[in-house]
């Protein structure tokens, strides 16, 4: 049974044309879509032509997004010794050994991002279960298996952020809130754009972008014009 939409929806529904929008547009439509009570995210949802279960068809990777995200983002380590003293000093909001990956076992899960040394990897592989299904397991592709601490947690809490492609070649990643100004907005989308296109997988064949759709978490998705957002060239910086 179709869900009914509320009246809020309808009456946002309306705004949004079927037709890829020039990018500005469509962000400038998303933030005039924001309106629910609450501080709404940005969300960029983009179909690949790709086939996940193809080993040489997979996207994980990370992009550092210019503008931030908006979001705070609580950091664990899993590390030994030293390291979890440097972890810690260098902002980490949970840091630890055996006995945290003991802890994530037991329900843990008062983090955003799960970042390890490679020493741990064996002891962390048991947390597949549990962190896999989250998109928390620590990865090198993903930035967050290293011995550079203090870079990885300082980036991952300045804006960057892993994203995969699902198993049906869509991405989905916050770029923002609806509060970011509309260039703000667009300067993360292109550096969205152009990370997706940097870590094109060898085995896409044909048309690589299918569509792209932004919207506000509680918002109408709008569809963006493709090449306009690839012909779109970022302001130099002053």
């Amino acid at each position: 049974m179709a869900k009914k939409l509320s009246r809020r929806m309808r009456e946002l529904l309306e705004k949004v044309e079927d037709r890829p929008y020039d990018p500005q547009e469509a962000l400038a439509l998303l933030k005039e879509t924001a309106t629910a009570k609450f501080e709404e995210t940005a969300e960029a949802h983009i179909r690949l032509g790709i086939d996940p279960k193809y080993s040489d068809q997979q996207l994980r990777t990370t992009v550092s997004f210019p503008n931030g995200t908006g979001q705070s983002v609580r950091v664990a380590v899993i590390a030994r010794g030293e390291k979890v003293n440097e972890a810690t000093n260098a902002g980490a909001d949970v840091a630890g050994s055996e006995e945290l990956i003991q802890e994530i076992q037991n329900g843990r899960m008062d983090f955003d991002i799960v970042i390890a040394t490679p020493d741990m990897m064996p002891q962390v592989a048991k947390l597949g279960r549990v962190l896999g299904p989250r998109g928390l397991m620590p990865s090198p592709k993903g930035g967050t298996v290293t011995t550079e601490l203090e870079a990885a947690i300082q980036e991952f809490k300045a804006g960057k952020q892993e994203f995969r492609a699902d198993r049906a070649g869509i991405v989905h990643v916050m770029f923002g809130k609806a509060s970011f100004s509309t260039e703000d907005l667009l300067v993360n989308l292109k550096a969205l754009q152009e990370t997706i296109d940097r870590n094109r997988p060898s085995g896409a064949k044909g048309k690589y972008w299918r569509s792209i759709y932004v919207a506000a978490s509680m918002g109408p998705a709008i569809e963006i014009d493709i090449a306009a957002l690839r012909d779109y060239k970022l302001p130099e910086a002053a």
